[in-house]
């Protein structure tokens, strides 16, 4: 059980729990976004890993007797106003108060009953904290040939930090970073570090690695 969560990171909800058939349920784990599927009332119908591993956090949005709840009560009404709408058919960006560092943006979307034709559950879907969290990045160095220190060096730079910035970080000289800079480039054909990142931000978003084995 992930701490204070209430979810249960085991064996994945029967069928007819979710709605959902086993193999879509376990290809939602594998996305690096959070997905949270519930009811116009707020009650959890299903999280994949990532939702878990955020809710279990408890930063900003977590769950009190089955239901999605905002951590932070300055937060609980722009939840439920995307609720609200999502009763209506319509989509909400949201972003919700943490109790520290960034706070959580959420795409809260309204999701038909097949029967009815109209709203009948709510999917939340999670912003990815940062595009160098995706384990895409490993699989992206091991495909154009990445040293571990150019794949170090390439993950940095995805947090939007400079040449300077990063030789401070790795305590070498900046001709060092702007030399692993020039390789990174030439390995992966980009005309540049803006293209280089865009690459890495676009890629498929696969779930880091913390919930899973080692890949080979």
């Amino acid at each position: 059980m992930l701490a204070d969560s209430g979810i249960s990171a085991g064996p994945l909800p029967a069928e007819g729990d979710t709605g959902l058939g086993s193999g879509l349920a376990l290809l939602m784990d594998e996305l690096a976004h959070g997905v949270v599927i519930a009811t116009l009332e707020g009650r959890l119908v299903h999280a994949n890993q990532a939702a878990r591993h955020e809710l279990g956090r408890r930063r900003a949005l977590c769950t009190r007797e089955d239901h999605v709840q905002t951590c932070m009560a300055d937060s609980a009404s722009t939840l439920a106003n995307a609720f609200a709408r999502v009763a209506e058919g319509k989509r909400s960006l949201i972003e919700l108060a943490a109790a520290e560092g960034p706070g959580l943006t959420l795409a809260v979307l309204p999701l038909k009953s097949e029967t009815a034709g109209r709203p009948a559950r709510a999917a939340l879907l999670f912003a990815r904290a940062c595009v160098s969290e995706s384990l895409m990045l490993c699989f992206f160095a091991r495909s154009h040939g990445l040293t571990a220190t150019e794949e170090h060096v390439l993950g940095i730079l995805c947090h939007g930090f400079s040449a300077p910035q990063i030789a401070r970080q790795l305590n070498v000289a900046v001709s060092t970073v702007r030399s692993h800079v020039r390789s990174l480039c030439a390995k992966t054909r980009s005309s540049g570090v803006r293209e280089l990142v865009n690459r890495v931000a676009v890629l498929p978003p696969v779930a880091p690695a913390f919930w899973h084995e080692p890949m080979h």
